[in-house]
């Protein structure tokens, strides 16, 4: 259930961004995306915080069968589910034509592969690139 939802182009904040608040699993999520000329930042928190802060991009020069570099730069680096989220999410964002390398900040209540399938469907649905 979407509680709300906010986008903007180039009026008011120079970078093109959006915003969402919608309920993952009984928590209220907030996401925010943002598409910067060298990156994608996704923020996506049930705490009022950043998280854990992931990097994934996809290598630059594997043209057949692509290959991404996902690695925690920050927060809980034994949390396989929060790559798998990163590497998902930079998948979609390459097949769809973008070879932006992704920055992703995670601050969930909740780890569970139900929770992150959620998350990932709802940056996908509501994506700003």
């Amino acid at each position: 259930m979407e509680i709300a939802s906010d986008s903007h182009g180039n009026n008011g904040f120079p970078v093109r961004n959006k915003r969402v608040s919608l309920d993952i699993k009984g928590n209220r999520t907030d996401i925010l995306m943002c598409t910067y000329d060298d990156y994608i930042l996704v923020m996506v928190t049930q705490i009022g915080c950043m998280g854990t802060i992931v990097h994934a991009r996809k290598e630059a020069d594997v043209t057949v069968d692509p290959t991404f570099n996902v690695s925690v730069v920050f927060g809980k680096r034994d949390e396989p589910l929060l790559i798998a989220c990163a590497r998902q999410l930079i998948e979609h964002i390459s097949s769809c034509g973008s070879s932006k390398p992704l920055v992703l900040s995670l601050g969930l209540k909740d780890h569970s592969p139900g929770v992150l399938k959620d998350v990932i469907a709802a940056v996908i649905e509501h994506r700003a690139w």
